[in-house]
């Protein structure tokens, strides 16, 4: 039997938001939901919540006091079409009002960090206050509902005052990260079409000082449309571009009214324009609503994370990463949220951990890449730090190894609940991930999103009990996109997510749920568990059997000498042999002992399909700038396609180790 690694104490149940909502369903609704002392009813709340949709996001509406209006209360119209549903048809709502609404003005609202050492702190008032001036000198320089607005922005307070100063307004807001190269910005802005650009004169990275100055007047020449850009001055002894129309952001606002105003809109109007890797091809503009956004985030920041007003809240993330959008609406529920901006491992490994403790923060997040990092680093914060403060760890990117997760409770901390979680920017949120009122198995994300009719399907469109498919989602949600930029016919929309199985969401993701029975004399309840192996797209298939990478890098990641892999099929005799990558610790070198070594930890507890055919050493890994290894660029470039937006990475000179290899020629 597989036990849990933690589970929650009875008093953590008993007080948590989720137990507070179940007894909100049960006195509007009937039910007899049960999250108290030995009892936890989250399948039966989720069964409830994908059985009668409509009332779910209602209650949520109305749990949460959104701050809005709803005309005739109706909540989903034509139900039955997915894509093609209305959500909240005739509600009216401010996102920005909804962030901004706390009456605790004077507890911090943001504290800013960044690896120069540099701190600073703002209370909610300094934030409505600073929103209120942005989006007054916004109003001068003529933006409107419905324009465009773009950031070229380190992960700092300008970022999140730009944001909700835009929204506000009722425009779009639309986010890179400042290492993002020329090219992928243009591709992605130039879509879009911004009338403001709010552009940073340089940030930090690894020790480094980088000046985007330059980047910023180049890309200022290729959007036409452009009418001004706000310097953020983040590097205090820097220079501001040199290009028409710029003013630095404090001086925009100097002397502007501090009266906050807040356009009201449509459930369904556009809040964020995101886009897709972008690795094969221009970035898809994906459209996501100010309603869905933000009824999914209270969903998910409250019940599954059980974010609480006065809470710290951290993701390691940059502002071209969806996780930055999701830590934003923690504002909504009064919490304080922490950013940071540079190298998680700059002045030193431990940064990270040495900021947990010094403020103090309750939910800690970061990819599973960084985790594994540590492990390599031999980092030991159990014995370095303190921790008391940390009740939740949330890790997303790619599936967390079962290695990373005996490695978080080992030597991290023994009383934390750590969430692995499951979705992405094209649903800004969560297919499967955590709550803190359910164990926590090793490898596993602990539930299905309440309200999310997730399954995972066979070839033939059959859900499955058990084994591995597809993951879908049979039932509208409110954070589906609204569309794609550009795409007014729907095709593009269509083809992305509805074409494999009709009136289906079919997301790319190859997993499977685990079962778990409950145990009322352990007090561990019934459980579904989710196991992600990885993309679909980058799925094995040797001898027609198929396999996802993400099995395949657990196991590698045991070997002590192997920093990190990468697994692609290649095309070889009618059909596919599995050939892995790995990028070595440094001073080590690959060799037939470790070759014999990888093979052998694979076989020993996969199969033998798992076994790769080949496994060379490369110098270094691709990865999107938001961390994630891209294995279907690697995959083309190994059978000599051509990748099209190499600026889509962040180490795009890494494809080069993998063009032409002669030991792949036999």
């Amino acid at each position: 039997m597989n036990s849990p690694l933690w589970k929650p104490q009875s008093s953590r149940i008993t007080a948590s938001n989720i137990a507070r909502f179940s007894k909100h369903i049960n006195a509007a609704h009937g039910t007899n939901l049960q999250f108290s002392e030995g009892a936890c009813d989250y399948e039966s709340l989720h069964k409830w919540s994908i059985e009668n949709k409509e009332a779910f996001w209602q209650a949520i509406w109305d749990f949460f006091q959104v701050k809005g209006s709803q005309t005739n209360k109706v909540v989903l119209k034509d139900a039955h079409k997915m894509p093609g549903c209305q959500w909240f048809p005739d509600a009216k709502l401010n996102f920005a009002e909804n962030l901004l609404s706390t009456k605790e003005n004077n507890t911090p609202a943001v504290i800013a960090l960044d690896e120069s050492g540099r701190r600073r702190q703002i209370s909610h008032a300094e934030l409505r206050k600073l929103t209120a001036q942005m989006a007054n000198s916004l109003r001068a320089l003529g933006v409107v509902k419905g324009d465009r607005v773009a950031g070229f922005l380190p992960n700092c307070i300008e970022t999140l005052v730009a944001m909700l100063a835009t929204t506000s307004l009722g425009a779009v807001w639309s986010s890179c990260s400042p290492d993002f190269g020329i090219t992928g910005v243009i591709d992605r802005f130039g879509q879009i079409k911004p009338k403001v650009l709010f552009a940073t004169n340089g940030y930090y990275y690894g020790g480094k000082t980088i000046d985007s100055c330059e980047r910023v007047e180049n890309i200022a020449r290729n959007l036409p449309d452009l009418k001004h850009i706000v310097c953020v001055p983040f590097l205090s002894n820097g220079h501001s571009p040199n290009t028409e129309h710029t003013s630095d952001f404090y001086q925009l606002i100097e002397g502007k009214s501090e009266k906050l105003q807040f356009t009201a809109m449509s459930f369904n109007d556009p809040l964020y324009i995101m886009y897709s890797s972008g690795t094969t091809g221009v970035p898809k503009c994906i459209v996501h609503s100010i309603g869905g956004t933000l009824l999914q985030h209270l969903k998910e920041h409250a019940l599954h994370a059980d974010v609480k007003g006065g809470d710290k809240i951290f993701y390691y993330t940059t502002c071209g990463w969806m996780m930055w959008n999701w830590l934003v609406s923690a504002l909504a529920l009064n919490a304080t949220l922490v950013l940071f901006d540079g190298s998680p491992f700059h002045p030193a490994p431990q940064t990270l951990f040495d900021m947990i403790d010094n403020e103090s923060i309750n939910i800690f997040g970061s990819s599973a890449k960084y985790f594994a990092a540590c492990e390599k680093a031999d980092l030991k914060p159990a014995a370095s730090h303190n921790l008391s403060s940390l009740k939740s760890i949330l890790s997303t990117g790619s599936p967390l190894s079962h290695e990373s997760f005996e490695y978080v409770y080992r030597e991290i901390k023994k009383d934390v609940c750590l969430s692995s979680i499951s979705g992405g920017t094209d649903i800004i949120s969560c297919f499967a991930l955590g709550a803190s009122v359910l164990p926590v198995y090793k490898g596993e994300l602990q539930c299905i999103g309440l309200g999310m009719d997730v399954a995972f399907f066979d070839d033939n469109g059959a859900a499955l009990d058990e084994g591995k498919g597809e993951l879908v989602c049979r039932a509208p949600f409110p954070s589906m996109p609204t569309g794609f930029w550009n795409d007014s016919s729907g095709e593009k929309y269509q083809s992305a997510y509805f074409s494999s199985f009709d009136n289906i969401w079919a997301h790319g993701d190859y997993g499977e749920i685990i079962q778990h029975s409950a145990n009322p004399q352990s007090g561990i309840p019934s459980q579904r568990g989710v196991i992600i192996h990885g993309r679909s797209d980058a799925v094995l298939n040797p001898g027609g059997v198929r396999i996802g990478t993400a099995e395949i890098y657990r196991q590698v990641e045991k070997v002590e000498s192997v920093l990190e892999s990468i697994a692609i099929g290649q095309e070889w005799h009618q059909d596919v042999r599995v050939i892995l990558f790995v990028k070595m610790k440094p001073g080590a070198v690959l060799n037939d002992d470790i070759i014999q070594e990888i093979k052998q930890t694979i076989r020993l507890n996969t199969t033998p399909r798992h076994v790769p055919s080949k496994i060379i050493q490369v110098v270094d890994i691709p990865r999107t700038i938001s961390g994630k290894i891209v294995e279907l660029a690697v995959r083309n470039v190994v059978h000599g396609i051509e990748v099209k937006n190499k600026d889509a990475l962040a180490n795009p000179e890494a494809l080069s180790y993998f063009k032409d290899l002669p030991e792949l020629l036999s």
